[in-house]
């Protein structure tokens, strides 16, 4: 590895793209700025930032760019302006599905692209923003090296029954099957578990990754053995605009009686339901809970209560559950689902320290709790570069 090397990582999510530069010359990589692209507003706009938060940068362009090219130019133009001492050996891209295949960061080509492309019908609201940007940085910079980290990778080892569906075992076959999500946060923050609390490592512990979207992952010795999302992001939690988990028979009679198109059904579970569908006011935990109107504490309730309903079904997957940990943006933030979920849960041992929540501390269980419970942020920008690393690392050794 050069003396001074950097990666930019790339987190694409549905209306923006966070991205974060980072050192990777050392043992563990280490943020130079990190930064938004926000394509979506009138004048889409690049704010970059130290790592303390300080403004480094901000630009605009005046109109929409078809694939982002423009904005992805000006980070590049940046980054070699102000950190050009580091020098850009590739981009990390987080990818939400990998399909069957992929366990493990791979360097992208076109066919890989291809490839990752057919997967669109398994996360249509995700698959096709995280590859945009491949496209449009391959179109600048042919030549720099592109890496696909994958949100499914963690859960790859996830065998039968946690992995599979009761349909006829020819789709089983053919890649129907649960896959999970949110692997790059449950595996960054089940690292850093383990450096909090190796003790722990070995019990039954369950992280709840709360955000927009939101799932929950049941980990032995620090690896997936079950999570809540399975072919898609649509399954398990409710979440901003999805709807977790649905009787079939809903679909149908959406299809049948209600005669709905089949692209009218997957917009109304990917973009209506969820806590929006529900409080029919937002799908903003945050203005929920500030909201005093009654659907608005509905559509909460029903959160808490489906979270803390399938942590217990977690919890089945491992025989009992000795450890609780909240993430995500809801999970990081919001007190008062934190002590919701925890109240569901107190017949499990859970008791949740009613100051220690309220301060988001890294320990949130009270003494006389049989079940340990943490907020511990989640950083999947972080993972992605040190994935990165590793592989560069890996290629330059080989080479």
């Amino acid at each position: 590895m050069p003396a001074s090397a950097s990666v930019l990582v790339l987190n694409s999510g549905s209306s923006s793209v966070k991205f974060g530069l980072f050192d990777i010359s050392a043992v563990e990589p280490s943020l130079l700025c990190k930064g938004l692209l926000d394509e979506h507003e009138a004048k889409p706009r690049l704010v970059v930032k130290s790592p303390t938060g300080e403004d480094l940068f901000e630009t605009r362009r005046e109109a929409p760019d078809a694939d982002g090219r423009h904005l992805f130019a000006d980070v590049l133009a940046f980054i070699e302006d102000r950190y050009g001492e580091h020098r850009l050996r590739a981009v990390g891209h987080r990818i939400v599905h990998g399909g069957p295949d992929d366990s493990g960061p791979v360097a992208l080509t076109d066919d890989i692209t291809a490839k990752l492309e057919a997967l669109t019908p398994l996360a249509p609201l995700h698959q096709p923003r995280c590859l945009a940007p491949i496209r449009a940085l391959a179109a600048i910079r042919p030549a720099l090296t592109q890496i696909a980290c994958f949100d499914t990778a963690f859960h790859h080892g996830l065998t039968p029954p946690a992995s599979r569906f009761a349909i006829p075992r020819r789709y089983e076959e053919r890649g129907v099957r649960r896959y999970g999500f949110h692997g790059l946060s449950f595996e960054y923050v089940a690292g850093r578990l383990a450096e909090i609390a190796p003790e722990l490592v070995a019990k039954r512990v369950v992280i709840a990754h709360l955000g927009n979207g939101a799932s929950l992952c049941a980990l032995r010795n620090g690896r997936s053995v079950d999570t809540t999302m399975g072919l898609t992001p649509l399954d398990g939690l409710v979440m901003g605009t999805r709807c977790g988990t649905i009787d079939p028979g809903v679909l149908l009679y959406l299809q049948q009686h209600e005669k709905m198109s089949i692209e009218a059904v997957q917009h109304l579970l990917y973009h209506e339901s969820g806590l929006f569908g529900v409080s029919g006011i937002s799908a903003d935990m945050r203005a929920l809970l500030a909201s005093g109107e009654i659907a608005a504490r509905e559509a909460v309730d029903l959160f808490t209560f489906r979270a803390a309903q399938q942590v217990a079904m977690m919890a089945t997957t491992l025989g009992g559950l000795d450890c609780l940990v909240f993430t995500g943006g809801i999970g990081e933030h919001a007190k008062e689902i934190r002590s919701g979920i925890g109240e569901r849960l107190a017949w499990m041992g859970v008791r949740i320290d009613a100051a220690a929540n309220d301060e988001a501390r890294e320990r949130i269980n009270s003494g006389d709790s049989t079940v340990n419970a943490f907020v511990i942020p989640t950083n999947e920008e972080l993972m992605i570069a040190r994935r990165c690393a590793k592989m560069l690392q890996t290629t330059a050794t080989i080479s």
